[in-house]
């Protein structure tokens, strides 16, 4: 009699993939190196040597030179590092939140704008600068976007929910009908306002890091650090969602939980995201197909790498945003929009064989 012996399902990997390896360590590089270029470059122009000095000096190293010119350390640690960490935040927020996404909708086409949570910012942080509120001073505008955003989710999902399940088609209608009124509402509180309340409103849907101040960051650092760590905790359930419910539900997953904690997740890190820096597209939708496309759609790999691509995308998209016109600040969000859309394009026709590279 033979006995034939089978790894378990749930035994551990020991064997590591070149490949992913070699994507984190080159995504790391890239992060590493766009910070320090990013936070010396500008109208005071600080060499990178002067960069990493200057941190090393804060970190109480006496090793490498000081920014020469009398401004650039106050520069370097009141403007340039606090833009350079919120680009980090909100980029990683932006791609990890569509990376749960697509694994819970099973559709590569979602991103966070699907459940309704950047339009419900939207209309709280224009309803907030039309009407004058103040109620958080120079905060309120961030505090009505936060909490809008998590509103709008919270109203798609239990709209959508009924008989103690929610159906994943019923979710995305759901979150179309709240994204077209949304829009509707935000063009009638356009019209309402003067004209100083439409160019904020319109500057606000054009997403911004400019005026980045480390007290907003210490907001948001906590926000995306839970989000991004609850989310990779989740990846194993997805990698089973994948399989469809009923296997899902045979292998022990709770769907409905699972959808529910996802798109709670989705609803925190981009409400986060977008309360200080207004509406920043695409970033959620192309970051996760790229990683998808390098390493496979296995979420254990694919959430964190979403995480750490999306901050490498923010951040050189924000620099080129600061250098690309002298003395002018693009709005970062028409910047991913207007590159990303043609990306996207090319990369659907790229892989159109395997399903945008969803297969």
């Amino acid at each position: 009699m033979t006995t034939t012996l089978t790894a378990p399902v749930d035994a551990p990997v020991r064997t590591r993939n070149p490949r992913v390896v070699g994507l984190f360590v080159a995504l790391g590089l890239l992060l590493v190196v766009l910070a320090v270029l990013s936070a010396g470059i500008g109208q005071l122009h600080v060499p990178p040597a002067e960069v990493v000095g200057s941190i090393l000096h804060r970190l109480g190293l006496d090793l490498g030179p000081m920014p020469s010119h009398p401004n650039g350390d106050a520069a370097l640690w009141s403007i340039r590092f606090p833009r350079v960490v919120m680009a980090v935040l909100v980029g990683a927020a932006l791609a990890t939140g569509g990376a749960l996404m697509q694994g819970v909708f099973g559709n590569p086409l979602a991103d966070p704008g699907v459940v309704g949570v950047s339009a419900g910012a939207a209309v709280a942080a224009c309803a907030g600068i039309v009407f004058g509120l103040t109620f958080a001073g120079a905060w309120t505008t961030a505090v009505l976007a936060f909490v809008g955003g998590l509103a709008a989710t919270l109203l798609v999902y239990s709209t959508a929910r009924s008989g103690g399940r929610s159906e994943v088609v019923t979710l995305v209608l759901t979150g179309v009908a709240v994204n077209a009124f949304a829009g509707a509402a935000i063009a009638f509180l356009t019209f309402l306002g003067d004209t100083q309340a439409r160019e904020q409103i319109v500057f606000w849907q054009l997403g911004s890091l400019n005026g980045t101040r480390w007290a907003y960051v210490a907001v948001v650092a906590p926000i995306v650090l839970v989000g991004v760590g609850a989310a990779c905790l989740l990846a194993r359930r997805l990698d089973l969602l994948a399989l469809g419910e009923r296997a899902a539900r045979h292998l022990g997953v709770d769907v409905e939980r699972l959808r529910l904690t996802a798109v709670l997740l989705v609803a925190l890190l981009t409400a986060g995201a977008v309360a200080f820096c207004g509406i920043i597209a695409f970033v959620g939708l192309v970051v996760p197909h790229v990683i998808r496309m390098a390493v496979g759609p296995g979420h254990r790999v694919l959430v964190p790498a979403s995480a750490l691509g999306g901050a490498v995308l923010l951040l050189a998209a924000d620099l080129v945003a600061r250098t690309a016109i002298p003395f002018a600040d693009l709005p970062i969000g028409m910047l991913t929009a207007l590159v990303g859309g043609p990306f996207f394009f090319w990369l659907i026709r790229r892989t159109r064989r395997s399903a945008g590279g969803w297969a």
